[in-house]
């Protein structure tokens, strides 16, 4: 445990504005040209370049995670998700965005999030107004990748 104390320490003195959507970007089916990888040990991290697209993200992420919990059977209030969760609510809220505003995109990949977002802004007025009910659709569809059945 003080090891991984020690790593988290280490993390965010390194990445001072974490990438909201880490985990998408992680998977590697969400790109964003406001991002950068980075190593620390024998991880991968993402950090976020634009100070704007971090507060955009900031306020979206919270608001697919709300608007999912009926969908995705959580009855808790608290920002944190189990990660298989958290995957779906960011690869598929992403995902479902992206077909909304960009139906002839890659239905698999999202291009680039901060521009996905603010093309969404422009298109609905704000975050707020996204149609989160669509999004939903897209995060309870999402399936990440299945483990290997073992024998």
């Amino acid at each position: 445990m003080v090891e991984e104390d020690a790593y988290r320490s280490t993390y965010n003195a390194v990445n001072q504005r974490r990438c909201i959507f880490e985990k998408a970007v992680l998977t590697r089916r969400c790109h964003c040209s406001c991002s950068t990888r980075f190593y620390l040990a024998d991880r991968e991290g993402i950090s976020c370049n634009a100070e704007q697209a971090h507060a955009r993200c900031q306020q979206l992420l919270p608001l697919m995670r709300e608007n999912a919990r009926f969908a995705l059977k959580l009855t808790g209030t608290g920002d944190e998700l189990p990660h298989a969760k958290e995957i779906k609510v960011q690869n598929g809220g992403l995902l479902g965005l992206q077909g909304i505003l960009q139906p002839d995109a890659p239905v698999d990949t999202v291009v680039d999030i901060a521009a996905l977002v603010v093309q969404g802004t422009r298109t609905f007025g704000s975050i707020r107004q996204f149609p989160f009910q669509d999004i939903i659709k897209s995060i309870t569809r999402f399936e990440g990748r299945r483990r290997p059945h073992s024998r």
